[in-house]
Order: structure tokens, then C-alpha cells, then sequence
């Protein structure tokens, strides 16, 4: 299955389910001062989506890729997701990663093997990347919905 249809089908198949968690339930702040609310780990996945989106576009244009790693409580603390409607959060996600996936589509099958250098970490290859990406979302998701409460 192409990259772009295994973005949207985990989109496709956590949007009904994450919908159904109440406004209350997602902004539940954790006892973890180092935690995050739902909201928050969801807002984390939309910076996620946000950083590789550039990450994949530079790569897939100049046939490589260099720079630095990011801030994800730093984003998510800025990102005001705590404080954003639920409903909101996750139409943002979810816009982020249709978008996406329309990246996905356009990486030349050439420029899969690009190399791909993020902060300290050792060279990967745009492939490499995108999967990641994908399974570190549903790694969230999956954490999301189980209904533990995630430390940063």
C-alpha cells in the first residue's frame, strides 16, 4: 500500500474513535507534571505532521535533508492545544495529514532514498522517514485510545 493510503487509512480509522472522546475527558490534566492532556499528545502529532511535512518537501527538492530535531513539549506548550476545543485539535490533525499525504504522493520514487539528517541522529533515507512517521502516529493514536495518560 502506498505511503499516502496507509496515512489516511490510520486517519480515516482513529478519526470516528477520537471523536467520540468527550471535550472533558481529552483536556483531563495528567497528575504527571511532565505529561500530556489528550489534547496535548494529539496537538504533539500535529506539530509532528507540521515538521516532517518540511522535512519530506526539502528532502524531495534539494535530494537531501539537514536539521535540527525539535521541541515537541515546547511545541505542544506554544501550540495552546490544552486550552484549543477538542473537536478543534482534531481537525487540525487531520487537515495536517491529508495534506500530507498529498506530499507523499509527489516524492519521486527516486528521491525515496534521499538522505535525511535530523539533529544528532544518524543519516536515514526519506522511505525511512515516512515510515517512522506513520508508526509513530499510530503509536500515539493507539496510546490515545487506549486511555492512559502519556508523560512527554
Amino acid at each position: 500500500m502506498p505511503f499516502s493510503q496507509l496515512l489516511l487509512k490510520v486517519v480515516a480509522e482513529a478519526e470516528p474513535r477520537l471523536r467520540e472522546i468527550a471535550e472533558a475527558s481529552a483536556g483531563v490534566a495528567p497528575s504527571d507534571p511532565n505529561g500530556w492532556s489528550i489534547k496535548q499528545e494529539l496537538g504533539h502529532l500535529a506539530d509532528s505532521a507540521i515538521n516532517n511535512r518540511v522535512r519530506l518537501i526539502d528532502a524531495a527538492l534539494d535530494g537531501k535533508f539537514a536539521g535540527p530535531s525539535y521541541d515537541g513539549p515546547g511545541w505542544v506548550r506554544l501550540g495552546g492545544y490544552a486550552t484549543m476545543p477538542w473537536q478543534e485539535v482534531i481537525d487540525f490533525w487531520k487537515s495536517l495529514n491529508q495534506s500530507l499525504a498529498v506530499v507523499l504522493d509527489g516524492i519521486p520514487a527516486e528521491r525515496l532514498a534521499a538522505p535525511c539528517q535530523i539533529g544528532n541522529h544518524g543519516p536515514v533515507t526519506i522511505e525511512f522517514l515516512i515510515g517512522d512517521y506513520i508508526a509513530h502516529m499510530q503509536h500515539h493514536i493507539d496510546h490515545i485510545l487506549s486511555g492512559r495518560q502519556r508523560t512527554a
